[in-house]
């Protein structure tokens, strides 16, 4: 055999592989799963928006579409945000249609990092932010959230981390693995530390639409904080629109103007299918989105109380559509407590060590799944607990 070089750039096998991914492989190997791990909702995508889709197509409304999307759906995100927040932005030059928030966030990064430059991501969080910032040229630096604080990040915690090679901060509240939310009273001390050392703050509201019992604050709609807010959100997870592909990421146009020429080479244009039906939502899918929400909150209510009568002592979550409890009764790590349970009771989640090291002892279990699932994974994991808890 010819040996040659490893080709593969050091940048990516840097990178460390998904923790989730490997539950997931071992999970599709296997008879009667009932996996609590996937972060996408249940629900079929509401028909009069698919209904949309199809008429586009049939329509033959399958070229590019400008750059930035369309004009009208840019207009349509314009409208939905400042009736939410009062938050004015310009669809001409502020908003840009992405492939999900997972484009838009690589392009914020890549916009605004030189190499070297350093961005704080409270932990737990999405396992893709960190990479984000590494494939963007930037450096991750995690800053450790407690269960004892709600797992909100604070603005001491950000400013003991911060260098002088210190250039943004990454958020994504309601958060993913753990469903805090942010007080207004925590994001104020946020943008008093991005004002003080003079910051980026990439905002991720994907989940701004799915708050429970409390109300969800747009960080750009902080005082001083418009001018210095990259704010990301999309369609995935209010309306149920995963597989359309539609992000969206507002910004201050001298900011936009980097962000714009990066889509440009990368990706030309958001899919045009995905940009109607994403129109269709936000002009008529309000009812849809309170629909999902008042099942959410219900399934929210049964897996947290379930958890808890398990001796698996939960945090609330308040937003997005994850659990996170403690597995410390059971005396194992979070990965030897997923690895068992998938293969003695066929039930899935992700260890909280997958989202940061300050997840470690925690498990996020997803209710976007049907009441009747989480009944039956509370079950097994009631026989589970009662080996070894």
């Amino acid at each position: 055999m010819i040996r040659t070089r490893n080709f593969v750039s050091q940048s990516v096998q840097n990178l460390r592989p998904s923790g989730i991914r490997r539950y997931f492989d071992i999970a599709a190997t296997m008879q009667d799963v009932v996996t609590l791990g996937i972060g996408e909702p249940d629900f079929v995508t509401p028909r009069h928006i698919v209904d949309k889709g199809i008429e586009s197509l049939e329509r033959g409304q399958t070229a590019y579409t400008s750059n930035s999307g369309t004009i009208e759906l840019r207009r349509a995100i314009a409208a939905y945000i400042e009736r939410l927040y009062g938050v004015d932005y310009n669809p001409d030059d502020q908003i840009l249609v992405t492939v999900g928030v997972s484009e838009a966030m690589w392009l914020a990064l890549k916009a605004i990092l030189d190499p070297g430059d350093e961005v704080l991501v409270p932990e737990p969080c999405f396992v893709a932010n960190a990479a984000a910032v590494e494939m963007a040229g930037g450096v991750a630096v995690p800053v450790d959230t407690f269960v004892e604080d709600n797992f909100q990040v604070t603005g001491a915690m950000l400013e003991a981390a911060i260098t002088p090679r210190t250039k943004a901060i990454l958020i994504n509240y309601p958060n993913n693995p753990t469903g805090a939310i942010l007080t207004r009273e925590r994001m104020l001390e946020i943008a008093a530390v991005a004002e003080r050392y003079d910051l980026v703050v990439l905002s991720d509201e994907i989940y701004e639409r799915l708050v429970y019992g409390v109300e969800h604050t747009n960080f750009a709609s902080l005082p001083e904080m418009y001018d210095r807010t990259i704010l990301m959100s999309g369609m995935s997870k209010s309306f149920a629109m995963t597989g359309w592909r539609i992000g969206y990421v507002c910004a201050p146009p001298e900011i936009m103007d980097g962000i714009r020429k990066l889509h440009q080479y990368l990706i030309m244009s958001a899919p045009t299918v995905g940009q109607v039906a994403a129109l269709e939502a936000l002009t008529h899918g309000e009812p849809d989105v309170q629909t999902m929400h008042a099942e959410y909150d219900g399934r929210r209510r049964l897996i947290v109380d379930g958890f808890n009568s398990l001796g698996l002592t939960c945090f609330e979550p308040r937003g997005a559509f994850y659990a996170f409890p403690s597995i410390s009764a059971s005396g194992m790590t979070d990965e030897q407590f997923c690895e068992r349970l998938l293969h003695e009771e066929r039930v899935a989640v992700v260890p909280g060590s997958a989202f940061g090291r300050c997840g470690d002892g925690f498990i996020r279990a997803s209710y976007a799944t049907s009441r009747e699932n989480i009944e039956k994974s509370l079950e097994r994991m009631a026989r589970f607990m009662r080996r070894h808890g």
